[in-house]
């Protein structure tokens, strides 16, 4: 007799539906799993064995086969565990067939049949809303996560193996799912009001919280550019419900949820060491998963000693930069991520970090220090919206009682240009508009295109540059409240496109 339920199943961050079909037949008593299994799935025969007889159950004698279908796809994961072992209930008449008709589940069983959790449950909901499903079996621990997906299948919370068949029987009431509660990624994050000076570099800060620009701030070691890019989640504007459950999605998926909170509801920071690998940070592998830019999607991803890092590494941001995706390519799979973090890039001068200290404190040569900064490359360098030096700061600032402004001040303004911005018409941050969008929403008057014509021309801006320069534009416009951007608001842009620039108009 052949039995079947369905379990889906996760490729990228999309998902697929897997038929697991299990045949009893006569024979010597065997149990084999084909269907392209690696070794966590082949090694769910012992693992559902022993469940089933420490609940209660009897293995049948039979020659046992368990199919997950398609063939052609790669199954990596023991979430298959628990749809293995109630089709073999059902096919062996312990439970009744009829009760996994619409019924689709996911779980990893212990020895003693006790469910465990699995990755990527709430991707694993969708699909099932997708499909049509009546309901999803899944562990009691992602019970809250499955149910962030509303109007989609009955979530079915179980603890154990006779737990999931009987509640399918309907000889066992079906537990209630508690509502999700958020998780804010741990303590608040620290307060801008803790950095000294470097008012430049606090309002650029602002800037990029306000329209989701990317970052690079250059100065010696010391000057407060770790401070200020960790200070930067507390003035960006909470997350939508859409947005909490798109990062929370793809945390599920690489399992880092915390099972008693799933909902993510503050922005990601990712702050990756410097010998972070090509795959580590764009995301790739044997079997793709995503890679640091993606686990930042809608929140930050922080760079610190930019130039340390490989140039290949570097190199590998450009087109996640400029269409906000990763696609990853393998032999037998093709993956894409989402990628749209706000980039802030900090790095030094030069080796030593103190290239044009007044002092003269650095002992780098002129072609040392060219070759350091060379390793962040031209091209990537043009897809970053502002920049930003950070001096030395002087006695009085370190001696000085105040510090600046402190973050509730700076995320109140941030809001308020968030606000204005929707009040236009724009959902998406000024950072994500098109170029068509962008001349649009930035549309310049005649003293406009003058201040553009001159900075084309005395900066030599490409294509992108241009655009880009109209986005930040916008943001100041926003920021204080203009309809239509100003002369003053490209000034503005510009000087931070090109530190100095400014001080030619």
């Amino acid at each position: 007799m052949v039995c079947a339920i369905p379990s889906p199943t996760l490729v990228g961050l999309d998902t697929s539906t897997v038929q697991v079909e299990v045949d009893l037949r006569p024979g010597l008593p065997a149990f084999s799993v084909v269907g392209l299994p690696d070794a966590a799935v082949r090694e769910a025969r012992e693992r559902v064995r022993s469940g089933i007889v420490n609940q209660a159950y009897a293995v049948p004698t039979r020659r046992i086969v368990a199919n997950l279908a398609p063939a052609d796809l790669r199954k990596s994961s023991a979430q298959y565990d628990l749809p293995i072992a109630l089709s073999i209930l059902a096919a062996s008449g312990q439970m009744p067939a009829a009760s996994l008709d619409g019924v689709g589940a996911a779980g990893e069983l212990g020895l003693d049949g006790v469910l465990r959790p699995v990755p990527g449950v709430l991707a694993m909901a969708e699909h099932a809303r997708r499909c049509g499903w009546r309901r999803l079996v899944v562990p009691c621990e992602n019970a809250a996560e499955a149910a962030l997906v509303a109007g989609g299948a009955e979530v079915v919370p179980v603890r154990d193996l006779r737990d999931a068949a009987e509640t399918l029987a309907g000889t066992r009431e079906a537990r209630p799912v508690e509502a999700a509660r958020g998780h804010d990624g741990g303590a608040e994050p620290p307060d801008l009001l803790d950095c000294r000076g470097q008012s430049a570099a606090r309002r650029a800060l602002e800037i990029c919280a306000a329209g989701g620009h990317s970052l690079l701030m250059m100065g010696p070691p010391g000057s407060g550019k770790t401070m200020l890019a960790r200070r930067l989640p507390g003035i960006l504007p909470p997350l939508t419900r859409e947005e909490a459950v798109e990062v929370t999605r793809i945390h599920s998926v690489v399992g880092l949820l915390d099972p008693g909170a799933p909902l993510i509801t503050r922005r990601p920071f990712r702050a990756p060491h410097h010998s972070i690998s090509v795959p580590g940070l764009v995301g790739g592998g044997r079997v793709p998963r995503p890679g640091e830019i993606t686990l930042a999607h809608l929140g930050v991803l922080f760079l610190d000693e930019v130039c340390a890092f490989a140039p290949s590494v570097i190199d590998a941001l450009r087109q996640p930069l400029e269409h906000g995706v990763v696609d990853v390519v393998r032999a037998n799979i093709a993956v894409r991520f989402p990628a749209r973090p706000l980039l802030v890039c900090a790095g030094n001068p030069c080796p030593c970090g103190f290239a044009g200290d007044a002092k003269g404190r650095c002992v780098c040569t002129p072609a040392r220090a060219e070759a350091y900064r060379a390793r962040l490359s031209g091209p990537v360098a043009d897809r970053i919206d502002v920049r930003v030096d950070v001096p030395r700061l002087t006695p009085d600032d370190l001696m000085g009682t105040g510090g600046g402004e402190p973050s509730v001040a700076v995320a109140t303004r941030v809001r308020a240009a968030a606000r204005h911005r929707r009040g236009r018409g724009q959902v998406v941050p000024n950072a994500g508009l098109g170029p068509r969008a962008a001349r649009a929403a930035a549309a310049l008057d005649r003293d406009g295109e003058r201040v553009m014509e001159r900075a084309v021309d005395r900066l030599g801006l490409s294509a992108r540059g241009f655009d880009r320069i109209l986005r930040v534009a916008r943001t100041v416009a926003d920021l204080a409240g203009a309809d239509e951007v100003g002369t003053d608001h490209l000034w503005e842009a510009i000087a931070l496109r090109a530190p100095g620039a400014g001080e030619a108009r």
